[in-house]
């Protein structure tokens, strides 16, 4: 097993912690829905966790971006080209997804910082895990703009724009959880802290007031799970989460 936790939070809701990021699936009678895919490395690690369930990776419907950057693409490709599974994103995210343009750390500012604790073993742990492989996904598509999707669980994208140009959070109302990538995280490998917060410092891209303000749509959901790319599950009110968060 490639993966620390595999644990279901509601009702065909499942979260999933990889070695360095999180991934969700969400199973409605034979189908799922995958959010987000891991690292390059973690494909593997994402096709056990849908065995685990009972499932097979032929079932997932389709993925789902919470953003373009490595992390969370791993699975894009491969489960394309295995499985002809389609990937959907926020339109503003898409020409990421297609590399036409990267937003992410850059690699000058990870290794100025490769001093501060808990960065250099986190940096060797990604790299091993295929943060430097090109995960260009041409294939992956924008969701329509607004409302639940057509797949298993019926997500509700929720625009967080912020950590990227197009990220979004997906909220799954039947089960009162919502999947919350990168825009809010209640924990990371490279900090101490627990509990609801934002991505740390190093990749945060301009002005972190703008990353609070992009998480205050959370607020309005009527949700109590949160699932974050980073860190563990939490429980409690979404809103109350989100009041917590500061710069």
């Amino acid at each position: 097993m490639n993966y620390s936790e595999l644990v279901e939070v509601a009702d065909g809701v499942f979260f999933v912690q990889g070695a360095a990021v999180n991934w969700v699936l969400i199973r409605e009678g034979a189908d799922l829905t995958l959010i987000d895919g891991g690292y390059p490395g973690d494909v593997t690690a994402v096709e056990e966790s849908i065995r685990a369930i009972g499932r097979r990776p032929e079932d997932v419907r389709a993925i789902l971006l919470t953003h373009a950057h490595v992390d969370h693409m791993g699975s894009v490709n491969p489960f394309h080209e295995r499985y002809g599974t389609p990937a959907y994103a926020d339109p503003a995210e898409v020409a990421h997804a297609h590399r036409e343009f990267l937003d992410q750390l850059a690699p000058i500012k990870l290794v100025a910082n490769l001093w501060r604790p808990g960065v250099l073993p986190w940096a060797v742990n990604i790299v091993r895990n295929g943060a430097m492989q090109d995960v260009a996904a041409p294939h992956v598509q924008a969701f329509p703009d607004a409302g639940a999707l057509d797949l298993p669980g019926k997500p509700v994208p929720v625009p967080t724009h912020g950590h990227t140009a197009g990220h979004t959070a997906y909220y799954v109302p039947a089960a009162g959880v919502v999947i919350t990538g990168d825009a809010l995280v209640t924990g990371h490998k490279i900090v101490s802290t627990q509990g609801p917060q934002l991505i740390p410092y190093l990749f945060q891209h301009g002005d972190p007031a703008d990353l609070v303000a992009a998480v205050q749509p959370l607020a309005e959901l009527e949700a109590d799970v949160i699932l974050p790319g980073h860190g563990g599950v939490h429980r409690g009110p979404v809103r109350d989460a989100v009041a917590a968060v500061h710069v």
